[in-house]
């Protein structure tokens, strides 16, 4: 009811728009076009002859609704400021090229070329107003005036349609003489103007042809305006003062000052129209004019089964654009795998620049312990003093040995007994021997353990610098750790390949975002709501449509991908002038990683060293408590052989 009775004003065509769309959520829900289960025949009257025309097609609601809307549009427009250059013909275009043209008379297709031109051309005019209002060019007004003429031309060639002429009756002459009216007045405004732009460039003789031109086709216009309205004639009548005055003027300057030919009219180039106007676009399913679409709930299984159709499609660009993602990822990762290049640890010169914490906490435990070198000195000074006891009274029992045998050996020469096969000694006395067997005994165990003993001695030197040097400042800890030594063109190089390394990632990083914004985009992509309110035909178009959302990320992935390829070269020209840098780094970081493990070792060392030295104590003071008896058994032993030799002497 608010579509048939509508204001003339805005709030009008508001309402028209908003029937309009509703109609068409409508009609791809309930089967109501021609010929369909639930058409109702539908009533309007027609423009011109007055009659009423009836069909059973929701379609026919739609172009008449349509129709209405274009009119209204007009009416509204001629009632406006001529300040815009939008105007009603975007209702009579979209009638025209999405309906049928066999509803009734008034919706043919001349009859709907004449309207749109008509709206068209009354558009350009108010654009041509405004442009001569602010001075603008006059080659640029002569272009828009010349696209007015074009305009009024198509609308006169639509009323001499004899069909047009036929339906329109009176109305179709008077329109006609109106619009060829227009057609050499506008013409004359557009050649007024090539004048003015010839005068501005002192061609002289084209101005004088360009103002004849539009006085002659102002005298044409002035002909066919009889019986117009006062204002029109008035208007005239100002026109031609104007142009009558530039003519004459030009004439005469021409004729006494600058004598130039005056060239034919067709030789000159035609002035080209500018399409400076745009129809009110129609759109049946935007939400901000037609408002919530009433019938939302309602989806058809069609709807459904296109919106699977559509997910395919989703999915085949998806794995289109994926195949090249993996292709590339695969290159790159293979590349890099062979470049052995780690963008964390390519440059590792910050590490030079501090102690590592595995150090830091020895030394910081070696602060709280600051007898650690004393004390490990002092083992060894007790272990040496130890040592050097039990081996003094293992020599001293030696020599007790030894002076006893060369006694023994005097006594039997003395004797004349024949010293025993190969000069061996004479057997000892029964203590002596019991002293020597377990001597020698004692001896062994020596020998093996001084060989331990040296070992521990070694050991303990080596790790006694580098604990002194982790109990001291860390500044010697610092200075003891070896650090590269590279020049500038070296860092230079090394900044070089850093920089390519993080574009690689940046590469990378983008990839990633892309692929992720691309599978979230497809994910939240619900075209089902415009599939419901699509006929059928025009699926593919509208899939299409669709998918060009997806172009620019697609451009985006593509760019990236692309980009690979040089990328790479730069990264490997980078590695070859690296090669000579990253193996100095390489044996530095290997001396480095070396030194900081043996300082490590030596602190792990320590209570090692400790517990041996003490065992070595332990066994020495054992070993010497044993030397002692054992000397003074010898002792004993000794002088009671040397008693008894002593008393066989004296036999």
């Amino acid at each position: 009811q608010s579509a048939v009775n509508v204001p003339r004003d805005f709030e009008g065509c508001s309402t028209l728009r908003k029937y309009f769309g509703q109609l068409h959520y409508l009609q791809s829900r309930i089967p109501m076009g021609a010929e369909q289960e639930a058409a109702v025949p539908i009533a309007w009257t027609e423009i011109f002859s007055g009659k009423t025309v009836t069909h059973e097609d929701i379609k026919y609601e739609q172009a008449c609704v349509l129709y209405n809307l274009g009119a209204l549009h007009s009416m509204l427009g001629a009632m406006d400021k001529r300040v815009s250059e939008e105007c009603a013909a975007g209702a009579f275009t979209y009638l025209r090229d999405h309906f049928p043209h066999s509803y009734s008379v008034d919706m043919s297709h001349q009859i709907l070329n004449l309207n749109i031109n008509l709206m068209l051309g009354q558009a350009q005019e108010c654009l041509l107003e405004k442009s001569m209002l602010d001075n603008r060019k006059s080659f640029l007004v002569a272009r828009i005036s010349a696209q007015v003429v074009d305009y009024y031309k198509e609308a006169c060639r639509a009323l001499e349609n004899s069909e047009t002429a036929s339906l329109l009756g009176k109305i179709q002459k008077d329109w006609k003489k109106l619009v060829q009216m227009k057609i050499y007045y506008f013409a004359a405004v557009a050649h007024l103007h090539m004048g003015k732009q010839a005068e501005e460039q002192q061609k002289f003789g084209e101005r004088v042809i360009y103002f004849q031109s539009a006085l002659d086709k102002l005298n044409e216009a002035i002909k066919l305006a009889k019986g117009q309205p006062e204002t029109v004639q008035e208007a005239l009548r100002f026109t031609m003062d104007v142009i009558g005055g530039k003519y004459n003027s030009a004439k005469k300057d021409n004729d006494f000052i600058y004598h130039e030919a005056v060239p034919a009219l067709d030789t000159l180039q035609s002035v080209k129209g500018a399409p400076l106007v745009k129809a009110l676009p129609v759109n049946p399913t935007d939400p901000a004019v037609t408002g919530p679409d009433i019938f939302a709930k309602l989806v058809p299984m069609a709807a459904h089964e296109a919106s699977s159709l559509y997910s395919e499609e989703k999915a085949k660009l998806l794995r289109d654009v994926m195949a090249k993602i993996e292709a590339k990822n695969e290159v790159l990762d293979q590349f890099m795998d062979s470049m052995q290049l780690d963008p964390e640890t390519v440059d590792n010169l910050d590490m030079y620049s501090h102690i590592p914490p595995i150090l830091m906490e020895k030394c910081a435990a070696l602060s709280v312990r600051p007898d650690t070198v004393k004390n490990l000195v002092q083992s060894m000074q007790v272990l040496s003093g130890v040592f050097t006891d039990v081996e003094a009274s293992l020599k001293e029992i030696r020599d007790l040995l030894e002076e006893d045998e060369a006694q023994e050996r005097k006594l039997q020469e003395l004797l004349g007994k024949v010293p025993g096969p190969q000069g061996s000694p004479p057997p000892p006395s029964l203590g002596v021997a019991e002293v020597s067997k377990e001597c020698s005994k004692y001896m062994e165990v020596h020998e093996k353990a001084s060989f331990t003993n040296t070992e521990l001695h070694k050991a303990m030197n080596l790790h006694i610098s580098n604990l002194r040097l982790l109990s001291g400042p860390l500044e010697q800890v610092r200075a003891a750790l070896p650090s590269p030594s590279l020049t500038e063109d070296d860092k230079q190089v090394l900044q070089n390949l850093k920089r390519i390394l993080a574009k690689v990632q940046e590469m990378r990083d983008q990839r990633t975002s892309l692929e992720q914004q691309l599978r979230e985009m497809i994910q939240k992509d619900d075209i089902t709501t415009s599939l419901v309110t699509t006929d059928c035909s025009e699926m593919k178009k509208l899939f299409e449509e669709q998918l060009k959302k997806y172009d620019q990320i697609k451009v985006y992935l593509e760019q990236n991908l692309a980009a690979q390829e040089n990328v790479l070269k730069a990264l490997t020209d980078a590695n070859v002038k690296y090669a000579a840098v990253r193996k100095v780094l390489a044996e530095v970081e290997h001396k480095w990683n070396t030194t900081v493990q043996t300082l490590v070792a030596s602190y792990e060392a320590y209570e090692d060293l400790m517990k041996k030295s003490q065992e070595g104590k332990d066994f020495y003071t054992d070993l010497e408590g044993k030397a002692a008896k054992l000397l003074e058994k010898a002792r004993a032993a000794c002088q009671a052989a040397e008693a008894n030799r002593q008393q066989i002497l004296e036999k």
